[in-house]
């Protein structure tokens, strides 16, 4: 009867997931650039929850065809593009704020990711297992490359002296966007060619029963993962404005909204890093978390550099004084975790702590 049961709650997810991307993509379409009263609205954050489900669904379905580590990378870059977009969207549009927004936004995604999702999975695999276990090389290699793009792009602006704090010159702007293009392109190259066996799980059995899906089916499953994203990228904008007005309502500070941002695009990675975890597939989870950081650093920054060529207004990218010694400790305690393979509760609560107080701090600096 289990069985049975399970099978009818795949089978109906399995037949949402197909139905609300392009629903919510045409809800979308019809709410765009017009004012929408309150219970249009709650049907677009049902749309937006829905779509982030869907989003997971169809991601997990395409990283079973394809295996990993390439899984997790397809859904790191796929969120990280519509996340430039959604940056520069709301950069374009204006408004007090929007010269930090992407800082603010890549920020708060490196802190989310490398505290936020890795301690919730190494959380939810210690409660399973007692003993997270994951590959400590590939693992550092990744940590060691969100921690080096973030300082080359987010830190060095705070205490270079050719433009004015928190800037970079032109010229310094141009090497930070190549540099770290280069370095995440290398990554990609060590992730999936060179070193691939460095970022496969440690204990990947339960997936080598599993029969992975046919390729029309996984065809099918990456066209809707894109229609999905679009639609929770979409929808966020259109709430973008309801999402302004509540922070300013709550008495939070502007640079909010690029956390609330991040939350947002980071739902559906996080929702399967959680669900690899709870299958003992801790390595996947980490190439989840530290894969979206690298990208949203690797190909934000590149994005917005060449897009300020047009945008108006400075581009303040430098992280402030708190925001660096909360990435300090990050890097700092990313290694004591990484560096034996295994993690138990406590590091879990270490990380978890952080994001914590990440998102105090953010909300009452």
């Amino acid at each position: 009867m289990r069985r049975r049961s399970d099978a009818r709650v795949r089978t109906s997810l399995n037949r949402s997931a197909l139905v609300l991307p392009p629903f919510a993509l045409a809800v979308l379409v019809a709410v765009w650039g017009r004012d929408i009263p309150i219970p249009v609205e709650v049907v677009v954050v049902a749309l937006l929850a829905g779509s982030v489900l869907a989003a997971v669904h169809h991601a997990e379905v395409v990283a079973h065809r394809v295996g990993e580590p390439f899984g997790a990378l397809i859904l790191a870059v796929a969120v990280t593009v519509i996340e430039v977009g959604l940056i520069i969207t709301l950069m374009v549009t204006g408004g007090s704020g929007t010269e930090t927004l992407a800082r603010d936004t890549v920020f708060a995604a490196v802190m989310i990711t490398c505290n936020g999702i890795v301690g919730l999975s190494l959380l939810v695999a210690a409660l399973r297992t007692r003993i997270a276990v994951f590959n400590a090389e590939g693992t550092g290699a990744a940590l060691a490359a969100v921690i080096t793009l973030a300082t080359l792009s987010l830190v060095l602006p705070t205490f270079t002296t050719s433009a004015p704090a928190p800037q970079f010159t032109g010229p310094q702007l141009a090497f930070a966007a190549v540099a770290s293009l280069a370095l995440y392109a290398l990554f990609v190259l060590v992730q999936n060619v060179r070193h691939r066996e460095s970022f496969l799980p440690v204990n990947d059995a339960e997936e080598e029963h599993a029969a992975a899906p046919a390729p029309r089916q996984a065809l099918i499953s990456l066209v809707l993962l894109i229609v999905a994203l679009v639609s929770v990228v979409g929808l966020a904008k259109v709430e973008s404005g309801t999402i302004e007005a509540g922070v300013a309502r709550a008495g939070l500070p502007q640079s909010f909204v690029g956390v609330v941002i991040a939350v947002l695009i980071l739902l559906p990675e996080t929702l399967a890093a959680v669900r690899n975890a709870r299958r003992d597939l801790v390595q996947i989870s980490l190439n989840l978390a530290l894969g979206s950081a690298i990208a949203s650093i690797g190909l934000t920054i590149p994005s917005i550099a060449l897009a300020s060529i047009w945008l108006s207004g400075p581009l303040v990218l430098g992280l402030g004084a708190t925001q660096i010694v909360l990435l300090a400790l990050t890097a700092g305690v990313g290694v004591l975790t990484v560096m034996p393979g295994r993690a138990t509760l406590l590091q879990a609560a270490v990380h978890l702590s952080i994001c914590a107080a990440f998102l105090f701090l953010a909300a009452s600096p």
